[in-house]
């Protein structure tokens, strides 16, 4: 890891505008129509370089992730604000016209990330309890905190796991590439699935009616209500976004030291933690407002403002990586692989059981395991017209994945060796 006074760039105005330039390179080249790029990103994901890229910059002493303040300023303003924007964009009654079976799916998801862990930890201490031991900062159960912080909601949940569990920055860096590998591996089995879906559907006997009249539904609501963005629309996201995030702030700055202060149990469940009390205040906000007028904001782009700052706190996670890491630690790609086989496997029962159609499965999967910026990808494999669904499960997936991923760091902490 490099010193912080050796890095080449010590200036954090400098080391932004490094994850910026990185970024725009990431999204150019993977939007690209030249042959080389497109094939080159039919095998790299480009979230996995947005990690990848700027741990560069970290593992040969350019910047020194640790003591850059570029994480700390996106995890506190732009993380919260992000959370608010999602959460404002669910349209729980569009979510709930899918039928029960797309909601099934995605809950079914969600439990396989939740007993997965526990379980896979389970598993490998029987055969090597060192591979999933660990004390203090660099538990390997902490570490495991994150990966179901992503899995179950996104980047944004894995931070807030990063924080209320106090992961030390040696396993967070093992387990971010953890995710990133084992998650994209199974994103890469759900699309070779999805171009092979009729026949699956047509094996398992599933109805694909409504994704059918979906289809219909979904292109109709999006040539009525979308709209061009104008200045006054971004300067409205904006007061919204950072007006609820500087509410959050106040009131985490009053509860974390309350609670801290006068409960001696509240540490156990993170009550005294200021960044908890932030993405709980945020993530409910943002949730009761999607029943207001205020979720017409998604009409000019709520969520892809969402994305772009959820994408800075990507890239500057990145900073934290080592990617030597991963030749240390070959035993937790296991675990990473036990775990999403308990969740695929569980999904695959499920929709064989109530003949959900394969549509359902894989969205349901990617909304919880990648979250806002895959899930979409996967939908419209499918079909263009549903990358909105796949947003919309996704966007779900924010709302509980902080509640859901902190049960599973509870139960991971109580079956750790």
């Amino acid at each position: 890891m490099a010193d912080p006074h050796s890095a080449l760039v010590t200036n954090d105005a400098v080391v932004l505008g490094l994850l910026a330039i990185i970024l725009g390179f990431v999204f150019k080249t993977s939007h690209s129509q030249q042959p080389f790029w497109q094939t080159f990103y039919k095998y790299v994901p480009a979230l996995l370089l947005c990690y990848f890229l700027p741990s560069l910059l970290n593992t040969f002493g350019i910047v020194d992730g640790h003591s850059s303040n570029v994480y700390y300023v996106a995890s506190r303003f732009l993380l919260p604000a992000c959370l608010i924007l999602l959460t404002i964009s669910i349209d729980l009654k569009a979510i709930l016209n899918l039928g029960p079976k797309a909601l099934i799916m995605f809950l079914v998801g969600t439990l396989g990330i939740v007993i997965g862990g526990p379980i896979a930890i389970l598993v490998v201490s029987m055969v090597n309890p060192d591979i999933v031991g660990g004390h203090g900062p660099d538990a390997v159960w902490r570490g495991m905190t994150t990966v179901a912080g992503s899995w179950i909601g996104g980047g944004a949940n894995q931070a807030s796991m990063k924080e209320m569990f106090e992961v030390g920055g040696d396993i967070f860096s093992v387990m971010v590439t953890v995710d990133v590998i084992v998650a994209n591996i199974w994103m890469a089995v759900l699309l070779l699935m999805a171009a092979n879906h009729k026949k699956i559907d047509a094996a398992t006997g599933a109805d694909t009616r409504a994704i059918e009249d979906l289809k219909r539904r979904v292109e109709a609501y999006h040539a009525e209500h979308a709209r061009m963005p104008t200045l006054n629309d971004y300067i409205t996201l904006i007061a919204i976004a950072f007006g609820i995030t500087g509410f959050a702030h106040l009131m985490a700055d009053i509860l974390g030291p309350y609670f801290g202060n006068n409960f001696a149990w509240a540490q156990e469940y993170s009550l005294n933690s200021k960044f908890f009390w932030l993405i709980v205040i945020s993530t409910t906000i943002g949730i009761g407002l999607s029943f207001t007028k205020v979720r017409q904001i998604e009409a000019f782009g709520a969520s892809k403002v969402a994305s772009s700052f959820l994408y800075i706190l990507v890239a500057s996670i990145g900073l934290h990586m080592n990617i030597t890491a991963i030749f240390n630690n070959p035993g937790l790609f296991v675990v990473g692989a036990i775990w999403m086989l308990i969740h695929a496997s569980l999904m695959l029962i499920v929709a064989k059981m109530i003949k959900a159609p394969l549509f359902y499965m894989a969205v349901g999967s990617q909304a919880n395991v990648g979250g806002a910026a895959s899930a979409p990808v996967v939908a419209s494999a499918f079909h263009p017209s549903l990358a909105p669904v796949g947003v919309l499960l996704a966007v779900l997936g924010y709302g509980v994945g902080t509640y859901m991923a902190y049960i599973c760091g509870l139960m991971m902490q109580a079956v750790a060796p």
